[in-house]
């Protein structure tokens, strides 16, 4: 029996798995392949070329993509100048919306008789169509930008009063009470606990916020206005300069992705951990 042990193999070591470099750092490269959708960008651009050259739309109602870079380069100091405004009213409104939907939504956490106080009043004034009260505000605040503004803070102001509500309720509750019984303050918990678990969601809404942002400003701008793309929108309209309008869709739908990728690069690093940014090739 010594002998047989003697003579016996070693059991071979465990080896730790190194990772390998297919997925190693995936969390730090691109928030997602950019190859598909350029690829299907790039087919519709060949399919829009194409039904245009053939004739097969009228170039009022659809114009060639000729027609409409030659809109963008021939008023290309118009259309800044124009875009310029539209982004002051966007990121104006998207951070009052999220300043106040976040504190909103803190307060609605901690006190539940201010959330069956207001809750019902947010989504009555959610449900209401902005194009339907963006008048008022004109008439209430004028021509300026504050109507515009108003109407991006109401169309972003309730995905973020959602999304923080959701997250900051998304606590583990044995880990709450792990907080209290060692001592830490609603303060202290909040900041290390509440706020830090209810951040994948809360940008998350913030990023739909973002593109709504866009949405209002343009939509104030349709009501009364003398600048900013929704104001070339509806000259482009009346005079059907379709490539114009074309110019100003595109650079409105620009600045909406653009916001959107601050907000998700922002994400990666303020929760790199998160399984949101985990396995993406």
């Amino acid at each position: 029996m010594t002998q047989q042990a003697e003579q016996a193999p070693p059991t071979p070591r465990a080896r730790t798995p190194k990772p390998s470099g297919g997925t190693r750092g995936r969390g730090a490269q691109s928030p997602y392949t950019l190859a598909y959708p350029l690829a299907f960008l790039a087919l519709l651009l060949v399919a829009w070329f194409l039904v245009t050259l053939g004739g097969l739309v009228a170039p009022y109602i659809l114009p060639s993509p000729v027609d409409t870079w030659k809109a963008f380069t021939d008023n290309a100091a118009y259309l800044w100048t124009h875009t310029l405004v539209t982004t002051m009213e966007t990121v104006v409104g998207f951070v009052i919306a999220a300043v106040v939907g976040v504190l909103v939504a803190v307060f609605m956490v901690y006190s539940p008789t201010l959330e069956r106080t207001f809750y019902p009043l947010i989504l009555f004034a959610q449900v209401i169509p902005k194009i339907a009260i963006a008048p008022l505000f004109v008439v209430w605040l004028g021509f300026g930008a504050s109507p515009k503004i108003l109407v991006a803070v109401l169309m972003a102001f309730f995905p973020v009063v959602i999304s923080g509500i959701s997250g900051l309720r998304s606590v583990d509750p044995e880990l709450l009470e792990l907080t209290s019984t060692m001592g830490a303050s609603r303060l202290k918990t909040f900041w290390k606990v509440r706020f830090p678990a209810a951040l994948p969601e809360l940008l998350s809404g913030l990023k739909i916020a973002a593109t709504l942002a866009v949405t209002g400003a343009v939509v104030g701008e349709f009501v009364g206005a003398n600048s900013g793309l929704g104001y070339v929108i509806l000259q482009a309209n009346g005079n059907i300069d379709t490539a114009m309008l074309f110019a100003a869709l595109i650079i409105m739908s620009a600045l909406g992705v653009l916001l959107f990728a601050i907000i998700h690069v922002a994400e990666m690093f303020l929760i790199p951990w998160h399984a949101s940014h985990r396995n993406r090739g």
